[in-house]
């Protein structure tokens, strides 16, 4: 079992796994080896409940606007404000339900690709 994270250690968390989401190829050990000090279940939860409603439309444009790698403060920025909004807004929260659900089918490979490098 992976230990808790503290908020700043939580906004590289999100930093890594947003790597899955950028345009060029994605070194899923090296994002395992960064989250692997985590609960795997906790990490696969920020993943699909965090970090994904935030980054996937990235991948889904013709023309992805992040190749490289998302910004560390505006990527933290617009995850803690999706999820005030996920807050504050019932509407919004059963919205991003049917959407995390669709992103964890969608995205499936990138959790089997993260948890199959971690290691043992």
């Amino acid at each position: 079992m992976g230990r808790s994270m503290t908020d700043e250690e939580r906004s590289y968390v999100y930093w890594a796994l947003s790597d899955a989401f950028v345009d060029t190829e994605v070194d899923y050990e090296a994002i395992a080896r960064e989250t692997e000090d985590y609960d795997p279940e906790e990490i696969k939860r920020i993943l699909y409940q965090e970090v994904a409603p935030v980054c996937h439309t990235n991948l889904e444009t013709v023309i992805p606007v992040i190749w490289s790698a998302f910004n560390l403060e505006g990527l933290n920025a617009d995850i803690k404000n999706n999820l005030k909004a996920r807050e504050n807004s019932r509407i919004k929260r059963v919205k991003d339900k049917l959407l995390i659900r669709w992103l964890e089918f969608r995205y499936k490979y990138i959790w089997t690709e993260i948890s199959k490098n971690y290691q043992r």
